[in-house]
């Protein structure tokens, strides 16, 4: 079932079935401006748990809230001259988790892809460090702090030349929300109102905490207890139009 932040007139929005399963009156919640804005932050909190399990099981279709109105890939403008790139948030102000691939175009447009080193601790990384700093097209990066830093340094100025393939904060809710629903598919939709509740039963021991949590857990899992949530399950199993195919191994006898 698909789920609405808020619906106090059918009462079936995240923030009344936190309600009910909390054990507060109708509008209790939606009714009042502090405790709203206390719920969305624990919904909020919630979108970040359920985004680092969907991120962590995703296979080759990556996860990304439905919610974002342009797609997970991130431009910048090549300059000449120019090794480091910053990249902190995506075009729309989220908060970039991780970098999957980076293209580079050269001084035609044409993009090619390039590949990571890692200066603090791969060996022949010269290029990065010895000051000569060669210039051509870039041919790899180094992931630093905020940003990236290429080698070679460009010759050329290129316009969105840099092309780099993310992953990404959720789309946060707000206390104003009313029809925004979670960007996630409707039958995960159940964990952003008994994620919070939870919380909140724990924390005032109410008789149905122990429930709660069970439900939590088995939409979570836990990994080292070996059990796998309906989140994982769910993601990780999201590419059936992708054949399984059988690699022959090599086995050594001798």
């Amino acid at each position: 079932m698909s789920i609405a932040f808020s619906d106090t007139t059918n009462y079936r929005g995240l923030v009344q079935l936190y309600e009910r399963e909390c054990g507060f009156s109708r509008g209790e919640i939606s009714g009042n401006t502090a405790k709203l804005k206390e719920f969305t932050a624990d919904v909020n909190n919630a979108l970040d748990d359920f985004t680092a399990i969907a991120i962590n099981s995703s296979g080759t279709w990556q996860w990304d809230d439905s919610n974002q109105t342009d797609y997970p890939i991130v431009s910048a403008n090549l300059v000449l001259g120019q090794r480091d790139y910053p990249f902190t948030t995506d075009g729309s102000g989220n908060l970039m988790l991780d970098i999957y691939r980076v293209f580079v175009a050269d001084s035609s447009g044409k993009f090619t892809e390039i590949f990571p080193r890692d200066v603090q601790s791969e060996g022949d990384t010269t290029g990065y460090t010895n000051g000569q700093n060669t210039r051509g097209t870039p041919t790899s990066y180094d992931k630093t702090a905020n940003g990236i830093f290429l080698d070679a340094i460009p010759s050329y100025n290129s316009t969105g030349g840099l092309k780099v393939y993310i992953n990404r904060e959720a789309s946060y809710f707000t206390s104003a929300d009313t029809s925004k629903k979670p960007g996630v598919p409707g039958v995960l939709h159940k964990y952003f109102y008994l994620k919070p509740a939870s919380d909140y039963a724990r924390r005032n021991v109410l008789t149905n905490a122990d429930s709660l949590a069970g439900q939590v857990l088995a939409m979570e899992g836990n990994n080292r207890a070996g059990v796998v949530g309906s989140i994982e399950e769910y993601f990780s199993k999201r590419t059936k139009d992708e054949k399984p195919r059988l690699v022959a191994g090599y086995q050594n006898n001798k």
